[in-house]
Formats: structure tokens, sequence, C-alpha cells
């Protein structure tokens, strides 16, 4: 699943006449490069949640022939549901049993994302996250074996490791039967919660060379400068 419904509101004026996903990222749209790392990672399936400026990122996936994918959107029409709302809407699309990647659009990453998959199997986790040891204002805490623990500043505990969550996880389906939230809400609030009672929410490290969200304009042009660089080979 990628997320893509959120208004984009930081990068304004650019939002104003586009939705975030479909912001060109050295002439391409961040959905698009999203899209093409999932399917080289083996992803013939996907659901993509939609609210702002819906039918444009209709018409660029028809355009584009879903990428020759398998594909469906998921449509939140009032307003955005976050990850969690926006999961659970779509969670008759995730009805074969395997465990799926969740990305959010706005994020550029080039880690392995075949690793962070083959992670989530071994582990036997209802959900596995990618996540960098980088600043960040909510980070999470794991123990040694990766097990989320709790969120920085809410728990305590001897050799806990605080890492800040990519935006990128796998997600094992059985999660749909655990979670209870309803409406608006984040799916990191329904991990924390369940790791508190005892299921196993795991971290994958990410050590790749860059990773950055498109979450301002500062940003964005950070990911195009990094983009441009990657396809001119430097």
């Amino acid at each position: 699943m990628v997320f893509a419904a959120g208004l984009g509101t930081r990068l304004r004026p650019l939002t104003d006449g586009a939705p975030k996903a479909l912001l060109d990222v050295n002439g391409a749209p961040m959905l698009e490069l999203v899209i093409r790392r999932l399917a080289a990672a083996g992803v013939t399936e996907l659901a993509v949640n939609t609210h702002h400026f819906h039918e444009k990122i209709a018409a660029f996936l028809r355009s584009k022939n879903n990428f020759g994918l398998k594909l469906e959107l998921s449509r939140e029409e009032e307003f955005p549901l976050e990850t969690g709302g926006g999961l659970m809407r779509a969670a008759a699309f995730f009805n074969d049993g395997k465990p799926f990647f969740a990305y959010n659009a706005d994020v550029y990453s080039e880690m392995d994302l075949g690793a962070l998959y083959a992670r989530h199997l071994a582990g036997g986790a209802l959900a596995t996250l990618a996540v960098r040891n980088r600043a960040s204002r909510r980070r999470l805490l794991f123990d040694a074996g990766m097990a989320l623990k709790g969120r920085e500043g809410e728990v305590e505990g001897a050799g806990l490791k605080p890492f800040a969550f990519s935006g990128i996880q796998v997600v094992s389906p059985e999660i749909f039967a655990r979670i209870s939230e309803t409406g608006v809400f984040s799916i990191t609030g329904v991990y924390l919660r369940l790791a508190a009672a005892g299921e196993k929410i795991a971290g994958f490290e990410d050590k790749s060379p860059f990773w950055c969200d498109i979450g301002d304009l500062e940003r964005l042009e950070a990911v195009r400068r990094r983009a441009a660089a990657a396809a001119e080979g430097k």
C-alpha cells in the first residue's frame, strides 16, 4: 500500500494545485519513484489511498497504465484518515494472507526493500518498521533484539535505543484483527499499544546512504538534488 492522501500543507504553494505525491523529483513525481521501487522489489498488486486531488492521481496512474500492476485506489473523500484509518479502509485488498509493504508516498529512500521483507518473514512480527538513527521529535524505542518497547519520553528502560521511523514497513495481515481503533488514527499508535500488550512489533535498521521525506520545501529540494545526482551516477 502507498499512502498518498496527505494534504501537503507545508509544501504550499506547490500543493495548491497538485497533490504532494505528484510533486516532481528530477522529471518524475514522487509517487512514480515509490511505485517503481516497490515493483523492483517484487510487488505486483498495489493499493493507493487518496484524498487531496484524487482525480489527478487517478489520471496520472491511468496515463502510466498503472505501471503494469494490479492497482486499486482507496479514496478518502471527506478527509484523510491517516495511516491507520487508511490502512483499515483498504483492508479488503490484503486478503491473500501474505505480508505487504506499506510505504509513505512522500519518502525518498535508497534502502534495500527486499532485505526489509526478508527480515519480516524471518522475524515473526506483526509489523517490521524501517527505522534510522537520525534526529526526530518522536523517536521509537527498541531493545537489543529490535523489538518495539515504546516511544522516547514516554517509557524508560535500560538498554533501549531510539530510532526514527522511516515511513516504510512490512505488515502481516493478521494485524487487522488486532486493530480496535476506528476513524482517523495513526498506525504507529496501534503499534505502540500492541507492543505494550506483548505483541511483537519489530524494527529494521536502515543504514542506506540516504533517506528524506518531502515534508517541506527545503527537504523537497534536497531530494531533488539527490535524485539528480543518482541519475548522473554520482
